[in-house]
């Protein structure tokens, strides 16, 4: 399988880096904002939403919107694919803790931010788009496969947005797949017009599967989030921060997402 799109805008959150511009400024120099924010605050929700929202829904809400912003999108005309490893693992702990011992006592909003398609429900509404949004799990593969199915609904839509992001796990539930902090990335992805140049700033990838052994992330990003589930996406996000033109992607046992990077 190959294919091609172009990157309009990206966004970036995590623990110490609030925004794709510093994210960048870390690949290239080490240095981190002195006041980062603890926590996401996406201001696509209301306040009260803002509030109850978990944080796993404010750092893909917080991206998602960024990415919007960087390529001049309106979010409510973009169909959408979110993929997370695990949804939100504090939550999943909570309900099977509460289950076990006292199931009527179990908190409705909880409850609601349970499943795994919560971040795209919240997108939804915060946005207003009536656009197809999709929520989508590949364990470590979740990113790529991500990827592969917002490139196939270029098909239909002009336009598609990407999101990427994972939580902290918690209880027993992290003794089996530790994940530590917030990671968040998206991507605005367009159909490529081979005759029209890349406008300043935007990327043009080339996507091809492959049989490959992918090595874990490693680099800048790495360094700071390599600890969070969702961090096999960060071999892209490190090249298109250091103008690489070339990243691999874990893709499933055995397989890898080979991306040919070109730079506006």
């Amino acid at each position: 399988m190959r294919f091609t799109a172009t990157i309009e805008g990206l966004g970036f959150w995590c623990n110490g880096l609030p925004s794709w511009d510093a994210a960048r400024a870390f690949v290239a120099d080490g240095t981190r904002p002195a006041d980062a924010p603890a926590r996401p605050s996406p201001q696509l929700l209301a306040p009260n939403e803002r509030r109850r929202a978990p944080d796993t829904v404010a750092v893909a809400l917080e991206v998602a919107f960024a990415a919007c912003q960087a390529a001049g999108r309106d979010p409510a005309s973009l169909a959408s694919v979110f993929a997370s490893t695990h949804g939100d693992l504090a939550i999943t702990d909570y309900m099977c803790a509460t289950l076990a011992s006292a199931p009527g006592t179990i908190s409705p909003t909880r409850f609601h931010n349970s499943v795994h398609n919560a971040a795209a429900g919240y997108w939804t509404i915060g946005a207003g788009c009536t656009r197809a949004a999709t929520a989508l799990s590949a364990f470590d593969a979740s990113f790529a496969q991500g990827l592969v199915e917002a490139i196939a609904q270029l098909g239909e839509h002009e336009a598609v947005l990407l999101v990427g992001y994972d939580g902290q796990s918690t209880g027993p539930l992290r003794a089996i797949d530790p994940s530590d902090g917030l990671l968040g990335g998206a991507l605005v992805l367009s159909r490529p017009r081979q005759t029209e140049a890349l406008r300043p700033g935007a990327q043009r990838l080339r996507g091809t599967l492959v049989d490959a052994e992918v090595p874990p992330p490693s680099g800048a990003l790495a360094g700071l989030a390599g600890g969070n589930a969702m961090a096999p996406m960060l071999p892209l996000f490190e090249a298109l921060a250091r103008g690489d033109h070339l990243a691999l992607l874990q893709a499933g046992p055995g397989r890898g997402l080979r991306l040919e990077l070109s730079h506006a």
